[in-house]
């Protein structure tokens, strides 16, 4: 099967992806890397550190389309991500971004990774400022959905017919719960003092514990708290919307990828030849 990727990744631009989403996986988990006083009474971010995120995610869109983005894909980019958000706007607001994902997917899945990242982060973003969504998480909430597109667009492409969107259910399920899990992750750390009914003890962030002890409440806190609830609910819709409109949905898409890029070799005019004189009789003096 033929692949379109109507938003090209260099090597260099590869190599900036990669350590920018190491820098992002970074910034997620600093609580759990960063020595901390066991004395103190509160947490406080590095937030120079995690002001340099937005600047991350911006250096990434910059180096990832360098190479200018056709009219027609950047149309197509346009229209997906205005779906995405109105998509968002009439999903459950407090179970997360249920009907988001499945075409977050299925678009990288037909454009490739580089498309995929660039919709994850684009869409997030305007969805947050229809929903008035705007704060410290939409970075985070960026970023993780950008890793969800480019992760469909690597996904092999051997897949066809019922094995692809079997292959897309179960990755969306993963990206599902994997979203859920990041998320938490993100701001867990400044929970003080968290009581969840039915649990005994606090389930916060100790600050100075060992890692494996905070890493242990943590996943306590997420099955307690998300898990079981708006990650299913938005793996099982995601699978679902995948399941019913994946096929036409990415045929659509495909169609659509053909008529966007344009593919062929450029060929270079050749150089214009001089004009011959006529003949004519020799010039006499």
């Amino acid at each position: 099967m033929s692949t379109t990727h109507a938003v090209p990744l260099s090597k260099r631009s590869g190599a900036v992806l990669a350590l920018a989403s190491l820098g992002g996986l970074m910034m997620l988990t600093w609580p759990l890397l960063v020595q901390v006083d066991p004395n103190s009474q509160r947490l406080d971010p590095p937030f120079l550190f995690l002001a340099l995120l937005p600047v991350v995610v911006a250096v990434v869109l910059v180096e990832v389309s360098e190479g200018g983005l056709d009219s027609r894909v950047l149309a197509i980019l346009g229209v997906l991500s205005a779906v995405v958000a109105v998509l968002r706007g009439l999903s459950a607001g407090t179970a997360g971004v249920e009907l988001v994902f499945f075409l977050i997917i299925l678009a990288g899945r037909v454009f490739g990774p580089g498309f995929g990242f660039v919709l994850g982060c684009t869409s997030l973003f305007a969805s947050a400022l229809m929903t008035a969504g705007v704060g410290p998480w939409l970075p985070f909430q960026m970023l993780v959905s950008a890793w969800v597109g480019m992760g469909a667009g690597l996904l092999p492409r051997r897949a066809t017919g019922r094995w692809e969107i079997a292959l897309l259910i179960t990755y969306g399920a993963f990206a599902s719960y994997a979203f859920g899990l990041l998320m938490n992750l993100s701001g867990w750390p400044f929970l003080l003092g968290v009581q969840v009914p039915g649990h005994e003890g606090s389930l916060a962030f100790v600050p100075g514990a060992p890692l494996l002890e905070n890493l242990q409440t943590f996943v306590v806190y997420t099955l307690v708290t998300s898990t079981g609830s708006f990650d299913t609910g938005r793996a099982i819709t995601t699978g679902v919307a995948i399941a019913l409109l994946g096929p036409a949905v990415l045929t659509t898409l495909r169609r659509a990828s053909r008529r966007a890029t344009v593919t062929g070799t450029v060929v270079a005019a050749p150089a214009p030849t001089p004009p011959v004189p006529a003949p004519g009789r020799p010039a006499t003096r």
